[in-house]
Parts: C-alpha cells; sequence; structure tokens
C-alpha cells in the first residue's frame, strides 16, 4: 500500500485528453443528389439524399423528423452507378439516427436497415 502511495504522490498530475467526437463510418459514403420518397407513420413526403452509402443515407428535406424514428424511403439509384444497363429503384427500411437545421432546411441522418430491389 505504501508503494502506491508513493508512486502516486511522485506523479505529476496530467489533464485528461478532451474527448472528441469520432465519426465512425460502416461504408464508404457517395455524394449522390436522388429524389426520394420518405414514409415516416401514415406520412408520405419528397426529400433529397445528399450523399448515400450502403449502410445510410442523409437526406434534405422541409420538416424535423424524430431521432429513433422508423422510416421507409425509396430511391432510383442510376444505373451508371450500379454498373447495370438500367435505373433501379429500391425500396429501404432505416431509422433516423439524426437530424438537424441547417441554413435552410432540415438534414436528417438515417440508416439501411433492409432493402430491396423493385421488380420492373
Amino acid at each position: 500500500m505504501k508503494a502506491l502511495k508513493s508512486a502516486k504522490s511522485n506523479s505529476k498530475a496530467q489533464p485528461a485528453p478532451a474527448i472528441q467526437r469520432q465519426e465512425v463510418r460502416c461504408a464508404v459514403r457517395f455524394p449522390l443528389v436522388l429524389p426520394a420518397v420518405v414514409s415516416a407513420g401514415k406520412t408520405d413526403f419528397s426529400a433529397h439524399t445528399r450523399n448515400i452509402s450502403a449502410s445510410g443515407a442523409l437526406f434534405e428535406l422541409d420538416r424535423q423528423l424524430e431521432t429513433g424514428a422508423d422510416i421507409r424511403f425509396s430511391l432510383r439509384m442510376p444505373g451508371p452507378v450500379l454498373g447495370t444497363p438500367h435505373d433501379v429503384l429500391v425500396h429501404c427500411l432505416g431509422r433516423v439516427v439524426r437530424c438537424c437545421m441547417s441554413q435552410t432546411q432540415y438534414l436528417a441522418a438515417a440508416t439501411i436497415d433492409e432493402y430491396k430491389f423493385a421488380a420492373q
């Protein structure tokens, strides 16, 4: 016990490192602006993506979404982006992880928990 006290008293107190917010991303984000139809509850409305990845999307919209809310959204992915001859409609299920007001509109980040390609 004495050894611990003496070692403790001899060491200089150093400030704890500042906690920094670090974003952890599971997938690369692509800056794709795509029209989207977003459904929260029974309400459907139009939005645009600002960027999208395999695990989520950032939407620009004119209303606030509740963090944690389950949402559905549909995107028409351009064929050249996917390497297909035609555009592909994708239906997604996800949840809002954050929503904040930018200068002119709301930005809502959402996960993509499930997705399904529409039959064409």
